[in-house]
C-alpha cells in the first residue's frame, strides 16, 4: 500500500540511531541519506521506506508498526530498542484480542512515537 512513510524527528541523529539498532532485527538498513533536514532512507524487503528527517516541530506521537518473519525478530527488535534507549510500551507476547496468532511488542522511541514489531504467524 505505501511507498514511503517521511515523519519529523527532534534530534535526528539520535533518532537515526534508535531506528536503526532497533530495526535491525527486522533486517531494515540504511537506504539513502541526505541533509537531515531532506532525511535518512530506511529499507528493508520490497520497494516501500521509511524515511526521517530533522524537524523543528514535534508532531503527535505515531503508532507505527514494522512485519516480523517470525517471533524470534519481534523479540530481538524488543531488546534492541531498548538497548538503543526505547522505553517498554508491551513486553513481547500474544494479543490475542487482535487474532489469535498476533505475537508483537511496543517500545516508545525518542520523540515519543510508539514503535511495534509484530509477526502474525503461529510459533514454529
Amino acid at each position: 500500500m505505501f511507498d514511503h512513510v517521511k515523519f519529523g524527528v527532534s534530534d535526528f541523529e539520535a533518532s537515526k540511531a534508535f531506528f536503526m539498532k532497533a530495526l535491525e532485527p527486522l533486517g531494515v538498513r540504511f537506504g539513502a541519506e541526505g541533509h537531515p533536514t531532506y532525511g535518512v532512507e530506511l529499507v528493508s524487503e520490497g520497494d516501500a521506506s521509511l524515511v526521517l528527517f530533522l524537524s523543528s516541530v514535534k508532531p503527535a506521537p505515531l503508532h507505527i508498526a514494522f512485519t516480523a518473519k517470525n517471533r524470534q525478530q519481534v523479540e530481538c527488535f524488543y531488546h534492541a530498542a531498548l538497548a538503543a534507549g526505547g522505553v517498554d510500551n508491551g513486553a513481547p507476547g500474544l494479543r490475542t484480542q487482535y487474532h489469535a496468532n498476533y505475537f508483537a511488542a511496543f517500545v516508545i522511541g525518542p520523540d515519543g512515537h510508539n514503535i511495534e514489531a509484530v509477526c502474525h504467524h503461529p510459533e514454529t
